[in-house]
């Protein structure tokens, strides 16, 4: 495979390196998914089947962190078709 083929690709995806996140951005997700994690954890502690409190918050603390990354990816790619879908408008 010859690689001199695929340079231009590779070097018009390097000229496209616009900045699309902000200070403000990311704080808005960082509060996001905060809001995220302890709702979840609040629903969660219920689903625990402990009876020690310290167990009963570590894993409701689990599920919650891996539905907040979860929620963290949604929000990412909802970012990114609201901006496509915006950019393809004008």
């Amino acid at each position: 495979m010859d690689k001199a083929a695929f340079l231009p690709f590779f070097l018009n995806l390097m000229a496209e390196s616009e900045k699309y996140t902000t200070p403000a951005s990311l704080a808005v997700d960082a509060l996001l998914c905060l809001a995220v994690f302890v709702y979840f954890l609040l629903i969660f502690r219920s689903h625990v089947p402990a009876t020690d409190p310290k167990w009963v918050y570590l894993w409701a603390a689990y599920g919650s962190a891996c539905m907040t990354g979860v929620f963290w990816l949604a929000l990412q790619m909802f970012r990114v078709v609201v901006r496509f879908h915006r950019e393809s408008k004008k």
